[in-house]
Parts: structure tokens; C-alpha cells; sequence
């Protein structure tokens, strides 16, 4: 085992546990002015007569306790991350610097636009600069996440046809498209057919022939798939649904395997959705705040949500919060912009060498599967993109299964791939490294892989009874997920 694991074998309790009564962590000074009595002041009604159970506690004992605590988690910053099909790649600190600069960090949105205009400039520049990547007419910014941005794309698409007269029934999504993809296209109002891979994994152009009509109103396809397969006959897919009127929306979450190298929109996409934290290495995580700006073509431009940044005569930037055709609002005022300066840090700290990124992205993902080929089943055999899919097959005739092998990679010190997705791929393994990682981290991951691959062939147990070196077992990830138990309760 070459890499340090990075538990310390410190026990830390609650710090309700080190509670004793009269530790204060800071003491107010004394008043120098009379003291008011609150309940005369507020109302008998709002003034409580204390907080129960608030632990006591010095100020060294709350900052060791929080330090430690933080020491058992997993980060980007302590290691490879190679949570495929979520991309977790590392975040340049100029990201964050430029993002908590005053004037960008202080401003407010209630201010006024005239005010504003240093923010209206930057979201404008991230536009162009999206669009150019994108090859795309027109973009908003304002989703808050990747799957918002499907509802806003699938939203546009559904009030494009319903100008037509025609708002369709169904949209169709190929079974190695991302999992939020359906929930997106039902709760916009259609129902959402599934199709099938062909053999090598990518969609099946001659099934889709057929069943492209005219109640089809969309095709939702991931690209790369969820399988880091290129779909290579994009162009001819764009053409069979435009000439039954359906439109093409390519869910463009993988794109950072793309950018800089091929362009969405002239291969014949209509509609797709961005996720900022994959491509554009915004953060990651915890639920939020994030970004997925939907880039379109012209003819969706009339449907975009509002506001819309628009360009007035004298040169001025404004946000055009009146659209006859719009949507209607998707977001708070104009999304998250913090995280919208953050991605545009990153494009314009790479600049052209936005394709170097993509390149190393694509080279890593390719680096590990040449490695570990032979090792794990690799289901799919055409060329991997930004990520590699294996199954746990080879593992499973001893019992071994995808989740056992991802638990026993924390104990090599690394986070664990994304297990049993997609689900076309029975125990998938799915590992995204991204162009963040060194080829001695690779390697060192590689290594890994490789002696736990030795270990479910000659002491499954090992690998079945897995983590050995964190401070919790094995969880029970429903239970943990479902019922969790976030507030403590004295016995």
C-alpha cells in the first residue's frame, strides 16, 4: 500500500460529550450602559428564558475538536477524487480569490443596473465565451444546477412547439443518458420513451428512425453517454429528428471531454444544458450553490427564462425582465453569480488551452483503462473519452461486487469511483480521473486497483469486510441516506 491513509487514529467524541458546566469560549464584556429588561422590551411572549443543551465548552477545545473533525473527511484537496459521471476535479485557488474581490463578492442584486454594470460585463463575457465553446446562438445563465438546466431546456423546447401549435407527447432518451434526464423531461409534461444501446453502446440510429413521429417532441441524449462513449453519429440523429420537427437537446454535463476540441452546436444540437462544475471546475458538492447554463439555437431564443441580458443602443448592459414568449423566471434574480466568476476564472486562466484540459482529461481516463484492462471486465471496447466504465464480473465469481472494491479503495486513500452506474452495466465501475491528476497519482491509483484486484482473488474477505481504516464500518447507506440522525439528543 504506497499511499498513506488519511485517518488519524485519534478518537473525537461529540462535543456535547465534552461539555462541563461554567467553560465559557468567550465572555461578553461588562455593560457600560444601563441594562434593558428584553421582556419589557420585546413582549413576555418573545423572550425565551434560555437554550437547553447548548454544550460548554473552551475556545481551544471548539477549534480542536471542528479541526479533527474535518481531518476524517475525504477532499479534491487531499487526493484523486475519480467519482465518474460527477467530475470531480480540482478547484484553482485563482478561482476563489477573484470570486471574493471586492466589488464582485459586496455587490447586492437590488442594486441598480446602472450600478451593476462591472457584474452585467462579466456575466456578458461568460456568455460569449460559453457560446463560442458551445457553438450555440444564445444562452442563459440562470439555472442553478445540471438537472435545472434540463427542466429549463426541456421548458423551451415544450413552448417552441406549443408556438408551432404542436406541443408533442413524448421525448426519448437513450438508456445510457444521465439519470436525471427522465425526471426532467416528465415534469415539463411528457412522457418519456426509453431506447435501448446498440451492442457497442451507442444508440441504436435505425430503432430511433422508427420511432421518431411526429408526437415526438425531443430526443434527450447524453454525449459522451454516461459509458464515456462518444455518440458518433450525432449529425445524422440531428437530421432524422429535424426533418419529423422533433428537436435534438444534448445533455451536456460531459462536455469536458469536448470543449475545445467539438462543438455542439454544429453537429446539430438545439438545446443543451452545461454543469459548471464539471467542465469549468467551479465547486462541487454539499448541494450547492451551482450553475448549469442552457445554450440553444436561435429559433429558442424568444423562450428564454427571464431576465435576459440584453445590450442597450448606448452601449449599456440591462436585464430585459419583459418577454412577451419567455418562460417566466427559473431562477432568483440572475443565478448564482459567484459560482458564474468562478468558471469564468477558469476559461480565461486556460484560455485556448481549454483543449490542453480536455486532452489530458481524455488522455488520463485512457492512461487508466489501458492499465487495468485484463485486470476488471471492461464491458464496452470502443474508445473511452473523459471516463472508463468496467464491471466488477471478473470479481463477482468470487463474490467480490463493485461496492466491496470501492470501500476497500478508502483504505488505499482514495475516494471511491461512482459504483453501479449506469445501470446498463451490471456492478459498473465508473472512473472519471479528469485532467486534474498527475500520472504518478494515476499510477498510484492503478496500484490500487490492481492489489485489490489481488485480494478478491485470494482473500475475498479482505475486500468484503471493507474499510478497515475509517473511523465508522461499513454503513448501511439507506439508512444513513433515508433515516439520518443529525441532532443530538442528551441520554
Amino acid at each position: 500500500m504506497k499511499k498513506a491513509s488519511r485517518h488519524p487514529s485519534q478518537n473525537e467524541g461529540l462535543i456535547f460529550e465534552k461539555s462541563s458546566p461554567g467553560k465559557r469560549g468567550f465572555e461578553l464584556p461588562p455593560l457600560d450602559v444601563p441594562a434593558a429588561d428584553a421582556a419589557r422590551a420585546l413582549g413576555a411572549q418573545h423572550r425565551a428564558g434560555g437554550v437547553a443543551g447548548l454544550p460548554e465548552v473552551s475556545e481551544i477545545e471548539v477549534l480542536r475538536h471542528f479541526t479533527r473533525l474535518s481531518t476524517w473527511n475525504f477532499a479534491i484537496d487531499l487526493g484523486m477524487y475519480p467519482l465518474g459521471s460527477c467530475t470531480m476535479k480540482y478547484n484553482p485557488r485563482v478561482n476563489e480569490f477573484v470570486a471574493r474581490l471586492e466589488g464582485l463578492a459586496t455587490e447586492h442584486p437590488y442594486q441598480p443596473q446602472a450600478l451593476s454594470q462591472g457584474c452585467l460585463k462579466i456575466l456578458r463575457l461568460l456568455e460569449k465565451c460559453l457560446l463560442e465553446i458551445t457553438g450555440m446562438d444564445a444562452i442563459t445563465l440562470q439555472p442553478a444546477a445540471g438537472a435545472h438546466g434540463e427542466l429549463t431546456g426541456m421548458l423551451l423546447i415544450r413552448a417552441y412547439l406549443e408556438k408551432q401549435g404542436h406541443p408533442r407527447k413524448k421525448v426519448l432518451i437513450p438508456d445510457s443518458a444521465h439519470g436525471t434526464n427522465p425526471a426532467s423531461a416528465v415534469i415539463a409534461g411528457y412522457e418519456v420513451e426509453n431506447i435501448k444501446s446498440e451492442a457497442h453502446g451507442q444508440i441504436d440510429v435505425e430503432k430511433l428512425r422508427e420511432l421518431v413521429t411526429e408526437d415526438v417532441a425531443a430526443l434527450m441524449i447524453t454525449n459522451p453517454s454516461t459509458l464515456g462513449i462518444f455518440e458518433q453519429r450525432i449529425p445524422e440523429i440531428a437530421e432524422i429528428l429535424h426533418a419529423k420537427g422533433a428537436l435534438l437537446y444534448m445533455d451536456g454535463a460531459n462536455m469536458n471531454a469536448l470543449a475545445g476540441i467539438t462543438r455542439p452546436g454544429d453537429l446539430g444540437v438545439d438545446v443543451m444544458h452545461l454543469n459548471l462544475h464539471k467542465t469549468f471546475s467551479t465547486p462541487h458538492g454539499g448541494g450547492g450553490p451551482g450553475a448549469g447554463p442552457v445554450a440553444i439555437k436561435k429559433i429558442l431564443e424568444p423562450f428564454l427564462p427571464v431576465p435576459v441580458l440584453v445590450e442597450r443602443p448606448d452601449g449599456k448592459l440591462a436585464l430585459d425582465a419583459h418577454r412577451k414568449d419567455s418562460i417566466g423566471r427559473v431562477r432568483a434574480f440572475t443565478g448564482n453569480f459567484g459560482v458564474l466568476v468562478r468558471a469564468l476564472a477558469y476559461i480565461l486562466a486556460y484560455g485556448p488551452g481549454i483543449r490542453q484540459a480536455t486532452e489530458d482529461a481524455v488522455v488520463n481516463a485512457n492512461y487508466i483503462r489501458k492499465q487495468l484492462e485484463g485486470v476488471y471486465d471492461l464491458p464496452y471496447s470502443l474508445p473511452s473519452m473523459h471516463e472508463v466504465v468496467f464491471s466488477d464480473a471478473k470479481q463477482k465469481q468470487n463474490g467480490v461486487s463493485t461496492m466491496d472494491i470501492a470501500k476497500r479503495l478508502i483504505d488505499y486513500g482514495f475516494h471511491s469511483y461512482t459504483t453501479a452506474f449506469p445501470l446498463i452495466v451490471p456492478g459498473a465501475m465508473m472512473i472519471e480521473p479528469t485532467e486534474s491528476e498527475s500520472k504518478e497519482e494515476c499510477d498510484l491509483f492503478i496500484d490500487a486497483m490492481r492489489a485489490i484486484a489481488e485480494e478478491a482473488a485470494t482473500n475475498p474477505e479482505l475486500v468484503k469486510t471493507a474499510p478497515h481504516t475509517t473511523r465508522v464500518r461499513r454503513l448501511d447507506e439507506v439508512a444513513a441516506a433515508r433515516k439520518p440522525i443529525l441532532r443530538w439528543k442528551p441520554a
